[in-house]
């Protein structure tokens, strides 16, 4: 690793948005820098422009490669399969595409779901999970994405692009603002998610993702059913702690739930918190990487951790129990699988 004083300056017009068609889609990354690859999944209804502001920083060690996640950004939007599961299998194959074999993965809100799923399925590509305000902990969920889930979904979204209600979601965020609630912290970011939605396929893709992991009663896919897994793969959790989208309490759930992970949390940050303190951010992702190894996985040790089960049950047998004491009150992870 280059010490300090030779980090190679990299500047945001050295981060190029490329293309590559996989499968006959056309996914779109921004690609920047040399070194150790990482790579950087966004949230739902963003896209890889949401990073510009680390790329640069992280670029300066890392190859980083941001891709669009497919049915978002400039990528191809068809009418295909957006559940989590897909979404690692067509990582896989972009980096695979990419000459990349394995990578530190950085995920934020459905983009640590993702990463958590590349993780479970190809733990052995996988060296590092950075897990940004992630989906896939808890039940809970801001109620807006739940209200998107139901039908009609489509009308709504179409809705908030005309002119004159522009104008009053714009009004109502700059009072939640003005108010210092937690939405209020995270509503210029999620009013520019509605925004990137600009047609019919965009909003499309957009609702078929949701409901592949949200419905009415929150998100519908968990990891705590298996992150026992996890051991021996370093983990960071990042949370702010007036996350509007994925409350504060899921980041001590999943740091309870992933063996040996390590829990840093924004005081007063929202949901991203690489947007409201990208210096932090920066300082603590590079720490990380710098302070631990690359994931050391073998088959052997998998096949173990397998046999063993979930701490303190018997291999095979239903583990509800443990289930509510990492996810305290949210007793419905049990109904909820990653895959």
């Amino acid at each position: 690793m280059p010490r300090a004083g030779q980090l190679r300056p990299v500047a945001e017009g050295d981060v190029r948005l490329r293309h590559r068609v996989v499968h006959g889609y056309r996914r779109a990354y921004r690609t920047a820098g040399e070194g150790p690859a990482m790579v950087l999944l966004h949230g739902i209804g963003d896209s890889s422009a949401t990073w510009t502001g680390v790329i640069p920083g992280l670029a300066r060690r890392h190859t980083v490669v941001a891709p669009d996640l497919l049915g978002h950004g400039a990528s191809d939007k068809p009418r295909a399969d957006y559940s989590v599961a897909a979404y690692a299998n067509g990582l896989r194959d972009l980096l695979g595409a990419l000459g990349i074999d394995r990578a530190t993965l950085v995920g934020h809100s459905l983009g640590g779901g993702v990463a958590m799923q590349f993780a479970y399925q190809f733990p052995e590509r996988t060296e590092r999970l950075v897990l940004v305000s992630t989906g896939g902990v808890g039940v809970e969920v801001n109620p807006a994405l739940r209200a998107v889930s139901l039908p009609g979904a489509d009308l709504l979204l179409s809705a908030l692009t005309l002119p004159g209600m522009r104008w009053q979601t714009r009004a109502f965020a700059w009072l939640t603002r003005l108010l210092d609630t937690d939405l209020g912290q995270d509503a210029p970011d999620l009013l520019n998610l509605v925004d990137a939605l600009p047609d019919a396929s965009a909003r499309s893709a957009f609702i078929r993702t949701l409901r592949a992991v949200v419905d009415w009663r929150g998100q519908v896919v968990t990891m705590l059913d298996r992150c026992y897994l996890a051991e021996g793969m370093p983990t960071m959790l990042l949370w702010g702690s007036r996350d509007s989208v994925v409350p504060v309490r899921h980041a001590y759930s999943a740091h309870a739930a992933m063996p040996g992970s390590r829990l840093e949390i924004f005081d007063g940050v929202g949901h991203f918190p690489f947007h409201t303190d990208p210096a932090g951010f920066l300082a603590l992702v590079e720490d990380f990487v710098d302070t631990t190894d690359a994931a050391d996985w073998s088959a052997e040790r998998w096949q173990e951790l397998l046999r063993a089960g979930r701490p303190g049950t018997a291999a095979g047998r239903p583990d509800d129990a443990y289930n509510r004491a990492v996810e305290r009150d949210l007793r419905e992870t049990s109904e909820r699988s990653a895959t």
